[in-house]
């Protein structure tokens, strides 16, 4: 725990990742909204100036030129609430960039970008502004609430643009209420995804998009193999030397030839995933169905892919992990009507993104299951629709979860791209 959170009431230790069926039962038995919150405040905490709810020191101290607290924002509905995470600078400028809003992906939550914050924040501090971290509607720890699609399945527009409503729409009332004219979104996974469909939505509310291994961007439907996730172990080697890459032809062609031949080691069992898909299965139903055994599930999941983490970080992202899966299936179940199995678009971005007239980053990792096809050719479209402010990199040593993989290369390249200029003479995708 850092020095700045000595004072505040203590945290238990996250709990060790079971590794039997009775310290299973003993972490599903104690899971709930009470243990959720101390999940996240314990990555929370690893900042030194962040302030836990009802701490008596609410402003900055001598130390740090930004504060950051956690609430719960709601929305029209009272019953909806959107779970916040707020760093904001001691001085505001007047002069100051729009702040920047951290979205995550597919059933994750805020709290995987703890390892950014501290960069973040000192871009906040540095330049007046602020950073703003939240949680989707129906995931992470914002309100589980019931998921409707009303249109049939046969009606691929209407259901897209009903579950992409459930979102946005939420997300502008949390922009309303928070009293933000401009934003800059940056998304992880689907929360890209989502950060696109808003910005098409609304796009005066946008000053720019920082997408982070964006789902849903390429046509192709076998672009993507979405399973690695489960599979892949977290990519290791990265070190102080790493730094963000523009993606050239030739690299994107490797990203691309390694995910053919994931593509063809999949199992026949592909046509029952498909099917489950379509029924509007969620990979986190399943968890929950297992009661006593889901820890033991996550567990095995969150020992692989953060592998290289620290014992004590791996413990924690995995008790986080653990019980906002456990949390009531809501926002989950938008997955089958945003996407075809695959993580494939029903409605690609590469199709839309040329619409809009604002700095576009895509973000992929060198080990990336999410196809990058879908970006280079979304930079070329928006070149060719006279917006020159697409760009494109690759972390290197860096998956999926690219900012997680490599944290150093990637809060340098947020960092940069936050102080982006717009030149409108100007792509950034190397040929």
């Amino acid at each position: 725990m850092s020095s700045g959170a000595a004072s505040f009431i203590p945290l238990p230790p996250a709990r060790e990742i079971p590794s039997t069926f009775v310290a299973s039962v003993k972490s599903w038995w104690a899971a709930g909204e009470k243990e959720s919150a101390a999940s996240e405040e314990r990555l929370l905490r690893k900042l030194p100036y962040f302030r836990p709810a009802g701490s008596p020191a609410s402003t900055p101290d001598h130390a740090h030129d930004v504060v950051a607290t956690s609430s719960r924002v709601e929305l029209d509905d009272p019953k909806q609430y959107l779970n916040t995470f707020s760093i904001t600078a001691a001085s505001p400028s007047a002069h100051a960039p729009p702040p920047a809003v951290v979205l995550h992906g597919y059933g994750a939550g805020l709290g995987f970008f703890f390892q950014n914050f501290p960069a973040l924040g000192k871009w906040a501090g540095k330049r007046g502004s602020s950073v703003y971290a939240v949680d989707w509607l129906g995931m992470g720890r914002s309100a589980r609430v019931p998921f409707q699609v009303k249109a049939k399945r046969e009606d691929i527009d209407g259901r897209v643009r009903e579950a992409e409503s459930f979102f946005v729409d939420s997300l502008e009332q949390w922009r309303r209420k928070m009293g933000l004219e401009t934003m800059t979104l940056v998304g992880h996974s689907l929360g890209g995804y989502l950060s696109v469909a808003y910005a098409l939505r609304y796009p005066t509310r946008v000053s720019k998009l920082i997408l982070l291994s964006p789902a849903g961007v390429p046509r192709d439907p076998d672009s993507t193999v979405p399973s690695r996730e489960l599979t892949d172990q977290q990519t290791l080697g990265a070190n102080s030397d790493d730094h963000a890459e523009l993606a050239t032809s030739r690299r994107v062609e490797d990203l691309h030839s390694s995910q053919q031949q994931a593509q063809k080691q999949e199992s026949r069992s592909r046509k029952v995933f498909t099917y489950l898909w379509e029924q509007g299965w969620s990979p986190f139903q399943v968890v929950r169905s297992t009661m006593f055994w889901g820890p033991m599930l996550v567990g095995k999941y969150s020992s692989r892919r953060f592998i290289g983490l620290s014992d004590e970080d791996t413990r924690a992202m995995h008790d986080y992990i653990l019980n906002i899966t456990l949390a009531k299936g809501s926002g989950e179940y938008c997955i089958s009507h945003l996407l075809a199995p695959g993580a494939h678009a029903r409605r690609p971005l590469v199709d839309r993104v040329d619409k809009l007239k604002i700095p576009i980053t895509f973000v992929y990792g060198d080990h990336d299951w999410m196809d990058a096809e879908g970006g280079k050719e979304s930079v070329e479209r928006m070149r060719q629709a006279g917006n020159g402010n697409g760009r494109m990199y690759i972390i290197p040593h860096a998956g999926h979860h690219v900012y997680l993989d490599n944290p150093k290369a990637m809060n340098d390249l947020l960092v940069k791209e936050l102080d982006r200029a717009a030149d409108p003479s100007r792509t950034s995708y190397s040929p």
